[in-house]
C-alpha cells in the first residue's frame, strides 16, 4: 500500500457556525502543498537600499481573496441579521431574515472584514478532525466550540 494512493488532495465539508442557528459554511481543507503554493503566488520581492538584500512581502490582500476563493465553497443561512453580528452594516429597510447569498466577492468581504469569522475560518480550516471520514458530528461539536466573541 503507497501512501501516495491514499492522500487526498481537498476535501469539502459544511460545518455549522457557532452561535447562529442555521448558518453553515462548506470549508475545503487546505493542504501544506496548496498553502505554501498559495503564499508563493502572494509574495512579492523587491530589492531593499538599505540592508542590499531582497526582501519578500506577502501581498495581504490578494491573500486573503485566494485564501477565500480556496477554502469557502458555499454556504447557506447568513441572514443580514446574523451579518449584523460579524461586522458593521446599514440595512435599511432590508428584511433582517433575508439571505445574503454566497459569491466569491462576498465572501472576499466578510474574510477581510469579520475577525470574527476569519479567525474561527482559520481554526476550522487547519483542524483536520473536522475532515476525517465519519467524524462529521464531531466537526460540528468542535466547531461550536471556537468562542463567538
Amino acid at each position: 500500500m503507497e501512501l501516495k494512493k491514499l492522500m487526498v488532495d481537498s476535501k469539502a465539508v459544511w460545518i455549522d457556525y457557532p452561535g447562529l442557528d442555521g448558518f453553515t459554511v462548506e470549508i475545503a481543507n487546505l493542504s501544506r502543498k496548496e498553502l505554501t503554493g498559495l503564499r508563493k503566488r502572494c509574495t512579492s520581492s523587491r530589492f531593499d537600499k538599505k540592508t542590499r538584500q531582497i526582501v519578500e512581502e506577502l501581498e495581504e490582500d490578494k491573500f486573503i481573496a485566494e485564501f477565500s476563493k480556496s477554502v469557502v465553497k458555499n454556504w447557506k443561512g447568513l441572514t443580514l441579521e446574523y451579518l449584523e453580528t460579524l461586522l458593521l452594516i446599514e440595512m435599511g429597510s432590508e428584511d433582517p431574515n433575508k439571505e445574503l447569498e454566497y459569491t466569491a466577492d462576498n465572501c472576499e468581504t466578510l474574510v477581510s472584514s469579520s475577525t470574527e469569522f476569519d479567525s474561527w475560518l482559520n481554526e476550522v480550516v487547519f483542524d483536520l478532525d473536522n475532515f476525517r471520514t465519519g467524524s462529521k458530528g464531531s466537526a460540528v461539536r468542535k466547531a461550536k466550540e471556537v468562542p463567538a466573541g
